[in-house]
């Protein structure tokens, strides 16, 4: 896996995370460490979602070319 890719990954669990903080604990670590809706956290929450929708070509990628 490239460097890249990697990064792209663990960008996105760490959105996850936040993600199911959020859902379990109603704690937002990306708002609470750069403000609730400020453009730093819309930047971060930007940034999550362009590395996840990257992930998921990544995904269909590697799925396409799988034969059994």
């Amino acid at each position: 896996m490239e460097t890249t890719q990697k990064i792209l990954l663990i960008i996105t669990i760490i959105g996850a995370i936040n993600w199911g903080l959020v859902g379990l604990l109603d704690l937002d670590l990306v708002a609470l460490v750069f403000g609730v809706q400020t453009i730093l956290t819309r930047i971060v929450y930007g940034i999550v979602a362009v590395c996840g929708i990257v992930n998921i070509g990544i995904l269909m990628s590697h799925l396409e070319f799988q034969k059994d």
